[in-house]
């Protein structure tokens, strides 16, 4: 492996559409496997940035379950994927089998001198209908923000824009100080030990935490639609940014 390529494993940020047409008298169902982040893979390609993709309906048999497994990567990013989904195993759901805990195993991970980043959307922090469930676990433990214990969306169908308040960050440098418009976010609170780079409303967008010996990272908003609008997604600092943030987490030099 290239000691300055930076390794990362992206869980989630895939669903599955199950759609019942309706032609006159006749239905039909179809299925269709849809991949959210394929912008973001495309662009993080051409930053350089190594991305092996786990998709939403492969993480709860296939996300690492060791630390051996885990340190094949610097980074992992959790987007829109639920905790059930790391927590319940097949072995665990489906034969009542006991299984590693992946969240305990991410945080021990992180302490070691791993890097976690979790970006916003439906199935992130707490999410639609609180869904998602990361209040009161290991991951909420150790990211820069805490998680509010209900549904923690906001709706700004308007468009909004962030405003970068540390600009002399690595993660924010050579980036624009008023970025496009995103058109939704997770409220958060962010941690005292943590350094808030850019806001959205007043509310935190970006922010980054030491801990143990490692690296976390949370941005709120979502790297695809609909919150990332197509503003947001061809800005010239979309690739840039969240190349930056992966970067930073691996610890290397940006």
């Amino acid at each position: 492996m290239e000691t300055d390529m930076v390794k990362v494993l992206l869980a989630g940020e895939s669903w599955v559409s199950a759609t019942i047409d309706h032609k006159g008298f006749d239905p039909f169902s179809h299925t269709q496997v849809e991949i959210g982040c394929a912008r973001l893979l495309k662009a993080l390609a051409a930053e350089g940035i190594d991305v092996t993709h786990l998709r939403s309906h492969d993480v709860a048999e296939q996300f690492p379950q060791t630390i051996e497994a885990l340190d094949e990567f610097d980074v992992v990013l959790l987007s829109d994927v639920g905790s059930n989904t790391l927590l319940l195993h097949p072995d665990t759901f489906t034969r009542g089998r006991p299984t590693p805990n992946r969240l305990k195993l991410l945080r021990e991970w992180v302490n070691r001198g791993g890097g976690l980043m979790m970006a916003g959307g439906y199935l992130s922090f707490q999410g639609f209908e609180g869904k998602a469930n990361y209040h009161r676990t290991p991951i909420e433990e150790i990211l820069p923000v805490s998680i509010d214990p209900f549904d923690d969306r906001v709706e700004t169908p308007e468009g909004v824009n962030a405003q970068v308040i540390s600009p002399e960050h690595e993660i924010v440098a050579g980036l624009d100080a008023e970025w496009p418009i995103l058109l939704g976010y997770q409220h958060t609170t962010p941690k005292s030990d943590a350094q808030v780079l850019a806001t959205v409303e007043d509310n935190v967008l970006l922010a980054t935490r030491e801990v143990g010996d490692g690296r976390t990272l949370a941005f709120t908003s979502d790297i695809s639609p609909h919150w990332a609008p197509e503003e947001f997604m061809s800005w010239n600092g979309y690739g840039k940014l969240f190349a930056q943030a992966l970067t930073w987490l691996a610890g290397k030099p940006i």
